[in-house]
């Protein structure tokens, strides 16, 4: 599998460097002071966010005995 495929979108800074953020996941946002540096503090907070999410998703199904979980598979476009 490819795995999932998001935009990354980097802006350059008024005060230097850059900004960047994923187009598809809203939160996801950094900035550095190269792209290089930009995107791998981008990776992490993906990496991150997702990681809070599952959590939060974690506590409402210990809440709710209704609930079911289970992996999703998206290929990549």
């Amino acid at each position: 599998m490819d795995g999932l495929k998001l935009t990354a979108i980097f802006e350059k800074a008024t005060e230097g460097g850059y900004i960047g953020y994923v187009a598809e996941l809203p939160g996801a946002n950094t900035q550095g002071e190269t792209i290089e540096e930009t995107r791998e503090n981008l990776r992490d907070a993906v990496s991150l966010l997702l990681e809070c999410y599952r959590d939060e998703a974690d506590a409402r199904i210990a809440l709710n005995s209704g609930s079911r979980k289970e992996d999703l598979i998206l290929q990549a476009a």
